[in-house]
């Protein structure tokens, strides 16, 4: 049978400086700042292959931030391309209005199974956010739906990062990211997150306060296990379960954001299982499919389920859902994902200390004050005085100063703000991980100059 050529064929065609002039006349990136882009020389991917990634001028890099902490076996993966092959072949999407689809229903019990006890429902959406969106609007209607309307607010913690969409922003809003928008939101209590780990105590004090003064106002509490685009900074053991204790003292909610830090991303297939908790709901995405296609998912105990039914008339519906809510071609490579993951992650504990080996290291160089590291998430905290740990200006984009000789040096990373970000694929061999490791430290050498001189004009303006 001769074979079709299709549209994505006939763009391997496409010249490298016609993609670049298509990038920057007609693509808008998002947490990008434009202008700087469009002067720059844009890394455009072609393709995949293991924790690798291939530019369109043929350069190969390291996936240095599991394309935003998202990927877990790699790319161009047989087993996970074999099941969207195969699901193809049956339906490519149907919708979860009042029907279900076969891989919904089967990765919805699977889900089930390897989630921490007691949780018992799974509502699908398409990003972490919307899973942060479902669960924060579930844990109001909770209430609502009890006759509780006074329980509308949400306690979140300071720095940490839900998503973007308004409701996500609003109990962790940031005055950099969301200036335009603070006067949109309704005004979320926050507290501090306990990092330092001797922040533990203050940080528990902080919340019972809120708790015991404005029980009648709070629906639910929310947090990060491990406070992601704030830096990568772990909470100290036991954190969520002295929360949880506190949640069910004072009879709120307690939803866990696990987007980032869920399906083996801290060594363990769920942070929460350091603790021994399980939350009144869950929130999934990033890894839920491997990194293959957007799919998330808000996980909930059988009790919040039972609150949303009654009677038409009641109005007890959750009336909430997405387009592609429940897709089943992301249904189905998650399957696939999950089972690699389970076997995957024996080999992690071994693979952790290999990193945490070969970061070591780059703890004496002159500008870093700290490496964070939970599991495969590493943040790499670069500052102007280490002593005095003064940061430099965020005009001066460090971040971006190493991972532009880490891209030199084949690695792909990206920092947020004074902190570089690195988070490789749960997949990379020991033998991979090395490789990455030392590209990194090299590249922190390699910028050792520039940061010099900028931390001497900071000196002289003092």
């Amino acid at each position: 049978m001769k074979e079709t050529r299709t549209i994505i064929d006939a763009l391997d065609e496409l010249t490298p400086e016609t993609l670049v002039v298509w990038d920057k006349t007609y693509v808008w990136h998002p947490f990008t700042p434009m202008k700087q882009y469009m002067a720059g020389d844009p890394v455009i991917i072609r393709r995949g292959r293991g924790v690798k990634l291939e530019d369109i001028r043929g350069n190969w890099y390291y996936d240095g931030t599991s394309s935003i902490w998202l990927n877990v076996h790699g790319h161009n993966v047989p087993e996970l391309n074999a099941a969207i092959e195969a699901q193809l072949r049956r339906v490519a999407h149907a919708t979860m209005l009042g029907q279900a689809n076969v891989p919904a229903v089967a990765l919805a019990r699977r889900l089930i199974e390897v989630a921490p006890k007691g949780l018992r429902r799974v509502f699908y959406s398409d990003s972490g956010a919307t899973a942060v969106e479902i669960a924060l609007k579930m844990a109001v209607q909770f209430w609502a739906n009890q006759g509780q309307r006074t329980k509308r607010y949400v306690l979140g913690f300071l720095n940490n990062y839900h998503g973007d969409t308004l409701g996500a922003v609003g109990v962790a809003p940031d005055p950099l990211f969301h200036w335009p928008f603070l006067d949109l939101l309704p005004g979320h209590p926050r507290v501090p997150y306990p990092y330092p780990h001797d922040r533990l105590a203050e940080s528990l004090e902080a919340v019972e306060d809120v708790l015991r003064t404005r029980r009648d106002e709070l629906a639910a509490v929310i947090v990060e296990p491990v406070e992601g685009a704030g830096g990568i900074l772990p909470a100290p053991p036991g954190f969520l379960r002295e929360l949880r204790a506190l949640c069910d003292r004072y009879d709120v909610l307690l939803i866990v954001d696990e987007v980032a830090t869920g399906f083996g991303r801290t060594g363990r297939l769920f942070a929460c299982e350091a603790d021994g908790i399980t939350p009144d709901l869950l929130c999934l995405g990033k890894g839920l499919t491997g990194g293959y296609l957007p799919l998330a998912a808000t996980l909930t105990t059988e009790r919040v389920f039972e609150a949303f039914l009654g009677e038409i008339e009641e109005r007890k519906t959750f009336f909430h859902g997405h387009s592609y809510t429940g897709n089943p071609l992301g249904c189905a490579v998650a399957l696939a994902s999950l089972e690699l993951l389970l076997e995957l992650l024996p080999l992690l504990p071994a693979k952790v200390e290999r990193l945490r080996a070969g970061l070591a290291p780059l703890a004496d160089h002159p500008f870093v004050a700290e490496v964070r590291q939970a599991g495969f998430m590493v943040g790499i905290e670069i500052v102007a005085d280490r002593a005095t740990r003064t940061p430099f200006p965020y005009g001066a984009q460090v971040g971006f100063i190493v991972a532009r000789h880490a891209r030199r040096r084949g690695m792909l990373v990206r920092p947020i703000g004074s902190v570089l970000i690195f988070m490789p694929p749960l997949a990379a061999t020991e033998a991979e991980l090395d490789e990455m490791t030392a590209i990194l430290r090299a590249s922190f050498e390699d910028a050792l100059p520039e940061l010099e001189s900028l931390a001497q004009q900071i000196r002289q303006k003092a």
